[in-house]
């Protein structure tokens, strides 16, 4: 059946619910480009080329800027981003995590613990 890939399961009265990691890395990615000050998103820092080119899996996650931890009862997302000149990083950083949380929350249910944001550049234009 191919590739396995980790969902975050959510008990339910009739059944259960399954959110594949993909799609919460894109609910935060969508609220991430939303967050005036945002340029863009970086790969994942703690990635190596060799990590990127044998996992296909790990490359998914860090071409988008997310690194998702599903292993306890709650989220723990990591993004990764750069940040227009002139923009306080404090300021989007705090403004990154707030709509991260609202989304992802608002969109599958699942309980968000901690969104850390590493701000890996500042653009320019």
């Amino acid at each position: 059946m191919g590739e396995s890939k980790e969902y975050m399961t959510l008990p339910e009265e009739n059944g259960s619910i399954n959110i594949s990691e993909e799609v919460i890395a894109a609910i935060a990615v969508g609220a991430v480009r939303d967050v005036e000050g945002v340029s863009g998103m970086m790969t994942a820092m703690g990635g190596s080329v060799t990590d990127l080119v044998t996992n296909k899996k790990n490359a998914q996650k860090v071409a988008k800027g997310v690194k998702i931890d599903m292993t306890g009862a709650a989220l723990v997302l990591d993004i990764y981003l750069t940040v227009e000149y002139g923009h306080p990083i404090p300021e989007v950083a705090e403004n990154a995590q707030k709509a991260v949380i609202g989304a992802v929350e608002a969109m599958t249910g699942c309980s968000v613990e901690a969104v850390n944001i590493h701000v890996g550049g500042v653009t320019l234009a």
